[in-house]
């Protein structure tokens, strides 16, 4: 029988202790009432036999005091230490580091050590990069490039699944390097018991969390780097933060006081890349007057190890090819191919028609010649590959080659997916085919590319692209309107949602750009419109002197590409009347323009980096996506990867093709050393003809994320322990929770049991209860 803790060795003798110790009561009672004494005397005397007759009674039945333990040496105990670098600083206020207040703690010689070991099958662990076991922890050198905490735990655990697990003992300072999106389950866990070894209190330091890096089509600054600075600690003094390029020369500045209480501040840099390609550049911030240190410098801060990170600049993908088609020699293509000519990134080529078909007769000149007369001269002109009357006369200009474009505009999609977008200028839809439109149509939305429209008196309806494969892709609606060409006075206005494009603005400040607007020459030819589609936007428009606006520009997506509407005709004036001789403003606007453009089309060759889940230095996925001609996926290609480690150290690796989808191939690479990375890509088709190649790049900072965050992330770690069912424990309170894990709860204990009528103390008990009713009943002659 269970009574709390305390059970009856011999229930059996239940009855019979409770009937013979109620009939010594019942007699004791009887005596005592015919007792004559004072009441108070009586009650002490009864009370004093009557406890002594009970305990008799009680050891009759055999009571036993119960109880469990660990069964010593059943129940596993793991130990893990953080053997990463960021316990080799010292907290604010400490003499020692956190390495070396842990190093005390973990000494074989430790009380609570051996204490753990008597009852529990200890085993130690330390983590960095990896999980690593230990026999002692006397080797620990804290100079792990990561904290794998997000990957150790669950690994521990899994290494001793189905074994009875009684807790985990975590020595760490909670700041995880390999929790990036990631949301783990900490309730999978046994119980977690953190022991906090760093202060949650800041030191001074100066750390770069974040740099990100984005593209634009904005021509002064294509591309933006943001830093994110935090100053802890850092009072009355100013932090600079500048970004070098590879030579190490700085390419730009800011100085800036901090922000209270440690709160992050984000400065972007506006840089233009010196080269196309992958480039690298290097973000550094410092306390001003310490811009110049290096690690292992005397500095102020706790350290300088967080001090630079690597920014990846990719500019890759080029030289893109657009291509120009114009119904008639004029102005805007003189503008635009001298703009472009300053772009290594663009090669423009241009289909002018410079003269018109004309229609067929069956009989000959005078001379007996069939070709057009504006190739008589050249005697080397063969009369099949001279245009002949019925054909437009076509000017290429910018080929590759003499077969490129010689039939006119492409007729098929190997020949016009070598392009990256279009321009149709002032060119009325009778030039094409049905089925070139349809094909430019799919160039658009399936290849990708960019088609840009400009007014005239041939473009848009007045060209009579209504309802053809071309209208179906613009912005506008070219059927609500009756077609027609304005050649009123219009200023051109930029929209809200222009000045949210980078392309579109060509001053660094609103002002600037709302100025250059004013200075601008009216201009004369508006193809008219009154509708656009749900999905477009308009980003210019033209104001009328009688105060009315029209779209002047309007884009949208389609497919995988982008379109868009230019509407003036004669955006050429522009470009001969500059306010500031200096600056030319209309070149620099054509170049933003089809760099957006061709931003986004996809190249043959696409190259990817996905960095693996962990820390220090993981793995990193190269995923390469081939496409043949037409620009379908390409299966059974070879691909090479040639990758260029920090060390200029050259690595060739070949992708295999992927399961997953079509025309992709994977590969996989794992860094060893901590720096920048460059991989090149190249494709092969199965029949050997090159496909195409693209570079990218990446960067590996193992100790710039390790010293990211310098407190102790204490929130972490409670999370932890109340997930699994720990608890966060002090350094100095190891001695009273190894004294306290006996009484929790364990997956191994044995019972063991204590007879109370065994204990001198129960008869001690019973005779002194005797002898004091006696020496009562002595004292006050009682018989």
């Amino acid at each position: 029988m269970l009574l709390g803790n305390i059970i009856l060795g011999a229930a059996g003798w239940l009855p019979l202790a409770a009937t013979l110790a109620a009939v010594a009561l019942a007699v004791l009672g009887w005596s005592y009432s015919r007792t004559s004494t004072t009441t108070v005397l009586r009650a002490v005397c009864l009370l004093l036999k009557a406890s002594a007759f009970v305990l008799l009674a009680l050891c009759l039945v055999d009571p036993l005091y119960v109880g469990s333990r660990p069964r010593p040496g059943s129940n596993l105990f793991l130990v893990l230490a953080d053997n990463s670098r960021s316990l080799q600083l010292s907290d604010q206020g400490q003499g020692k580091s956190r390495g070396s207040a842990l190093h005390a703690r973990l000494n074989e010689k430790e009380g609570w050590l051996t204490r753990l070991a008597q009852d529990f099958d200890v085993r130690q662990y330390k983590f960095d990069t990896t999980l690593h076991s230990m026999q002692d922890y006397s080797t620990l050198a804290f100079d792990g490039e990561a904290s794998a905490l997000a990957q150790s735990l669950p690994a521990m655990v899994e290494r001793y699944k189905g074994q009875p697990v009684a807790g985990i003992l975590l020595f760490s300072d909670g700041n995880a390097t390999d929790l990036v999106d990631q949301q783990i389950n900490w309730k999978n866990l046994p119980p977690v018991f953190p022991v906090t070894v760093a202060s949650a209190s800041p030191a001074l330091d100066v750390a770069l969390t974040q740099v990100a890096v984005s593209q634009t089509n904005f021509e002064a600054a294509p591309v933006k780097i943001e830093a994110t600075v935090v100053a802890q600690s850092v009072q009355q003094r100013k932090v600079i933060v500048r970004v070098l390029n590879e030579a190490g020369t700085e390419v730009e500045r800011h100085q800036f006081p901090t922000a209270p209480n440690g709160e992050p501040q984000v400065h972007r840099f506006l840089i233009k890349a010196e080269k196309p390609g992958v480039s690298f550049y290097q973000v550094q911030a410092a306390l001003e007057g310490e811009e110049a240190f290096k690690a292992g410098d005397k500095s102020q801060e706790a350290t300088l190890a967080n001090n630079r990170r690597i920014a990846t600049v990719d500019r890759g993908g080029g030289p893109y090819r657009v291509l120009y088609i114009s119904g008639l020699p004029n102005w805007e293509f003189k503008f635009l191919r001298r703009a472009v000519e300053k772009d290594d990134e663009v090669d423009l080529v241009g289909l002018v028609r410079i003269a018109r078909r004309e229609p067929k007769f069956t009989f000959l000149s005078r001379d007996g010649e069939s070709t057009n007369p504006l190739f008589r001269g050249f005697t080397n002109q063969k009369d099949e590959d001279a245009q002949q009357y019925d054909q437009p006369v076509l000017l290429r200009l910018g080929t590759k080659d003499k077969d490129e474009l010689q039939g006119g505009f492409p007729k098929d999609a190997e020949e016009l997916y070598k392009y990256h977008a279009v321009i149709l200028d002032d060119i009325e839809s009778a030039f094409f085919t049905q089925d070139q439109m349809s094909l430019l149509q799919q160039f658009v939305s399936q290849r990708g590319g960019g088609l840009l429209m400009m007014g005239g008196k041939a473009s848009f309806a007045e060209g009579g692209y209504i309802r053809s494969p071309v209208a179906e892709m613009l912005p506008v609606y070219l059927d609500r309107t009756a077609p027609a060409v304005s050649n009123g006075g219009y200023r051109l206005k930029i929209t809200p949602e222009g000045k949210l494009q980078p392309w579109v603005r060509l001053r660094p400040n609103e002002e600037d750009d709302d100025k250059r607007f004013t200075e601008m020459p009216g201009f004369h030819a508006l193809n008219r419109i009154d509708a656009i589609k749900p999905a477009a936007s308009v980003l210019l428009s033209a104001e009328a002197a009688d105060g009315s606006t029209r779209p002047a520009l309007a884009v949208q997506p389609f497919g995988r590409g982008r379109t868009a509407a230019l509407l003036i005709g004669d955006l050429w004036r522009w470009g001969l009347r500059r306010p500031d001789a200096t600056q030319n403003d209309l070149e620099r606007s054509w170049r933003q323009t089809v760099r957006w453009l061709v931003a986004d089309v996809p190249q043959p060759v696409e190259l990817e980096t996905k960095r693996s889940t962990g820390a220090g230095l993981p793995a990193v996925e190269i995923v390469v996506r081939a496409r043949d001609k037409k620009f379908s996926p390409l299966d059974n290609a070879s691909i090479t990867l040639n990758i260029k480690t920090p060390d200029q150290r050259e690595i060739q690796l070949a992708a295999e093709s992927s399961s997953g989808a079509a025309g992709e191939y994977h590969a996989r690479f794992t860094p060893r050393t901590p720096g920048a990375y460059r991989v090149m890509a190249t494709a092969a088709a199965p029949d050997g003809s090159p496909v195409g190649q693209r570079e990218t790049g990446w960067a590996v900072e193992p100790e710039t994320e390790e010293f990211q965050q310098l407190n102790g992330n204490t929130a972490l770690l409670e999370r932890i322990a109340a997930d699994s069912g720990g608890e966060v424990i002090a350094l100095n309170q190891l001695d009273r929770f190894v004294s306290s894990l006996p009484n929790r709860k364990l997956p191994i204990v044995e019972r063991w049991t204590y007879p109370l009528w065994h204990q001198w103390s129960v008869l001690a008990a019973a005779m002194c209860c005797l002898i004091g009713e006696w020496g009562l009943r002595r004292w006050k002659g009682l018989p």
